[in-house]
């Protein structure tokens, strides 16, 4: 993948051992009359997908793909695409995720949604930070969660897991890979070719059989793959059966699928760029000695959002407030000193209910 290992979950480290007792076959799945191709990107014209999501530089794949799939199956509910986003970071550090061993047990974090749910991204945006940190999500979060009624483990088996992603929506499992599968640029995957060098979490979202393959979402980005998105042959051998891991299914999602409170999205600056008295490009060098993700900003620059039912909207540097705006479009002049920062911007509506979005950045100067 365009970023390295680091974007991988190297999850068989932190697994214990009687996770193994849990592969069972307990998904109860109808028989159905099977379609020769079926994918979660088309249901009668309507993709139910959401944005391919880029976790880099984090080891937080567990956490992406169970929210690629709670996104889609609740818009499948509403029957409407509105793009709904969960916080991954919420569910990974929650569910006793932990950047310094690589990853969050997967059974830990399908049983915290199903316990306590998982909130919208405002509550606590992505930091795209390598390592742990801590962090609180808004106050009143527990109000913005989605659930599920369960959650479980399938049958490594063609033809239950059509059955299942029909059935439940979106599988979430778990891979082994080898070095050529970073470097994937697109066809029917048809495996590792050479050693086992990690694993890493995905989401099927659909099948076609004139191909033999599974349609899966990744998290490294629209960069990787096709469009963020490779397809698996059904023989590939990739599925992982280690301590914890397999084929997991997530059912009967409910909860607050669509929170009134403000939105909130950084426009400028974005992580992964590097900004010259203000004008922005792709950062090219990332394997330095600074934050990978973090922007780089030389010279002056003026910090602007795109917002959703804010009245007002306050900029932090490094938990000090230095601005409130009242009036769309929301901008700021940034200031700081030399070296690196934490960027906050806090929507507020006139209910006083707030999102948030962060940023990590270097001034340079």
């Amino acid at each position: 993948m365009k970023n390295g290992l680091t974007v991988l979950c190297f999850i068989v480290l932190i697994l214990p051992v009687s996770a193994f007792t849990t592969m069972a076959d307990d998904a109860p799945v109808r028989p159905v009359d099977l379609p020769s191709s079926f994918s979660w990107r088309d249901i009668n014209g309507t993709d139910y997908t959401t944005p391919v999501r880029d976790q880099a530089p984090a080891p937080t794949c567990e956490a992406y793909a169970i929210c690629a799939a709670l996104e889609t199956e609740m818009q499948y509910k509403l029957k409407e695409r509105y793009l709904p986003d969960l916080s991954e970071n919420h569910l990974f550090f929650s569910a006793g995720g932990t950047m310094k061993k690589g990853g969050v047990n997967l059974a830990d974090a399908a049983t915290y949604v199903k316990n306590i749910g998982v909130p919208d991204e405002g509550c606590w945006p992505e930091p795209h930070r390598p390592v742990d940190y801590s962090f609180q999500s808004l106050p009143g979060w527990q109000n913005r969660t989605v659930r599920i009624t369960d959650w479980g483990w399938i049958q490594d088996n063609v033809t239950v897991m059509k059955q299942a992603l029909i059935e439940y929506g979106p599988l979430v499992i778990c891979i082994h890979f080898s070095r050529d599968f970073i470097h994937y640029h697109g066809g029917v995957y048809k495996g590792p070719q050479g050693t086992i060098i990690g694993g890493h979490v995905v989401t099927i979202v659909g099948y076609n059989d004139s191909q033999g393959c599974w349609i899966v979402k990744n998290s490294d980005g629209t960069g990787w793959g096709e469009d963020g998105y490779f397809r698996m042959a059904y023989d590939a051998n990739m599925i992982a059966h280690w301590s914890g891991t397999g084929i997991m299914y997530l059912d009967g999602v409910y909860g607050n699928l669509r929170p009134n409170v403000p939105k909130i999205y950084l426009e400028t600056p974005e992580y992964f760029h590097t900004y010259l008295f203000g004008k922005g490009f792709s950062t090219l060098v990332r394997g330095t000695l600074l934050q990978k993700a973090a922007a780089r900003i030389l010279g002056p620059l003026t910090v602007t959002v795109t917002t959703e039912n804010a009245s007002s909207v306050e900029f932090f540097v490094d938990n000090v407030s230095q601005y409130i705006d009242t009036k769309a479009p929301f901008t700021w002049d940034l200031h700081a000193t030399h070296g690196l920062h934490t960027l906050e911007v806090r929507a507020t509506d006139e209910h006083q209910d707030a999102s948030l979005a962060i940023l990590d950045f270097y001034n340079l100067l």
